[in-house]
């Protein structure tokens, strides 16, 4: 396909005049969305979340059980990992983003960044299985999640670089589409591996790498070895990470709200084998196989909402209410294993939650797209700066959860929380005014 430039005044033009390229506001384009390309960012995601979902879910805290099994230890144990690749992750997404944004490269500006992610990931996944001390796990999951958030933070980008306004609610949808079945279908996968976790953590990396990698052949993007970008300054790097509240009071309210809503749903999912250990009364085998049985629950009503929501919030123009309706839907889904402290009240909580989730996953990340600072001028950076917002809470929800069951009360403690930070999350969320 032949390049062309275009200029323009517009800082981020959705087509440009021959219909072809989307330009963003540095001069340096990307190809417009091909029929190919929103299934191959649901399947890269699925790949993606399989592997969180896999880890967080079932090998990482499995394998802390082996090395001490005691229900007080192994809480403090997964929430110490958790802590400490927190700690090493925080700004991983906007660096990666800010330098992808820069990068010249004959691949485009994200690829590279992705493929090297999912190589230093594999490579780690390999050597993880046999470990037996917690600070080395620590420090080699804290490895994958910089790697893997080199592949997610530039694969966020892809939707504000190739979609118009008007199709990213369904671009959004095929990401949370991807997010759900992955995290279903690494349950499932990694819960067959709860007796050799060394294998489990192999096929998931072999299978990232590649998958981005056919990602990446499949979906080519222009070369931006030619791309005039600023000079570097050290000072405008690291100040580019502060976004002023007060100039961009919607990207605060929004980065917030993901905050805490991301936080009220992982301190329940990333405690899912413990609970069903310790809360429901379940030996290790048993609870992986019920879990992957949760996720699978989950699934069907979360596809559904996400891709209704998806649909109907670029039919109306709308992202806030279907927001709000996925807080409510969530709160409800949580009472259930209160008042029903058995297996089967975990299951209809996945199932009621599935569609809150979904209703969620469909609206937030088209919203995110929407109040970025300049129009999407800096978009790795800024959405990196947003998707901070997920991986925060995710990788703080085991630490968070282990608190609060030994200091607040044990399980029951969770669920209401969880109550408590979606609900916060739907207050947060109101003050937003250039999105619906």
């Amino acid at each position: 396909m032949k390049r062309r430039v275009v200029s323009t005044t517009s800082p981020n033009p959705e087509l440009a005049d021959d219909g072809r390229t989307a330009v963003t506001s540095t001069g340096m384009q990307s190809p417009v969305a091909t029929k190919r390309l929103l299934p191959s960012i649901a399947i890269l995601s699925v790949f993606v979340f399989a592997t969180y979902g896999a880890v967080l879910g079932i090998l990482l805290p499995a394998q802390i059980a082996t090395i001490n099994p005691d229900p007080v230890a192994k809480v403090a144990n997964f929430g110490l990992v958790s802590s400490i690749s927190f700690v090493f992750t925080l700004f991983a997404q906007p660096i990666v983003g800010a330098f992808s944004d820069r990068t010249r490269n004959r691949l485009g500006r994200r690829a590279p960044w992705m493929l090297i992610g999912a190589a230093v990931a594999m490579i780690f996944l390999l050597g993880m299985g046999g470990m037996q001390n917690v600070l080395l796990i620590a420090a080699f999951w804290a490895v994958i999640q910089v790697s893997m958030n080199a592949v997610q933070g530039p694969l966020s980008a892809v939707v504000p670089d190739r979609f118009p306004r008007s199709k990213r609610g369904v671009a959004s949808a095929m990401a949370g589409v991807g997010m759900m079945l992955g995290g279903v279908l690494g349950t499932v996968v990694a819960a067959q591996f709860v007796s050799n976790v060394g294998i489990g953590y192999a096929v998931f990396g072999i299978a990232v790498l590649i998958v981005t990698a056919l990602y990446v052949y499949f979906n080519k993007d222009y070369s931006s070895v030619g791309a005039v970008v600023e000079p570097w300054s050290w000072k405008n790097f690291l100040t580019g990470f502060w976004i002023n509240p007060k100039k961009h009071p919607d990207f605060f309210w929004a980065f917030t709200a993901r905050f805490l809503f991301i936080l009220g749903y992982f301190v329940i999912s990333a405690y899912s084998l413990y609970l069903l250990q310790d809360y429901i009364g379940m030996e290790l085998e048993e609870a992986a196989g019920a879990a992957a049985m949760l996720a699978m629950a989950g699934l069907l009503p979360t596809m559904i909402s996400i891709a209704l929501a998806g649909w109907w919030s670029d039919k109306i123009g709308r992202r806030k209410v279907f927001i709000y309706a996925a807080t409510v839907i969530m709160v409800i889904s949580l009472i259930f294993p209160l008042i029903m402290p058995t297996f089967e009240g975990m299951l209809i909580m996945n199932i009621v939650s599935g569609f809150g989730f979904g209703f969620y996953m469909a609206c937030d990340a088209a919203l995110m797209t929407e109040v970025l600072p300049g129009d999407g001028i800096a978009a790795g950076k800024d959405l990196g700066i947003l998707n901070v917002a997920t991986n925060i809470p995710q990788a703080l929800s085991p630490a968070v959860a282990g608190f609060i069951i030994i200091a607040l009360g044990g399980y029951p403690s969770l669920f209401i929380f969880a109550m408590v930070a979606v609900t916060a999350a739907a207050f947060v969320l109101m003050p937003i005014k250039s999105v619906r």
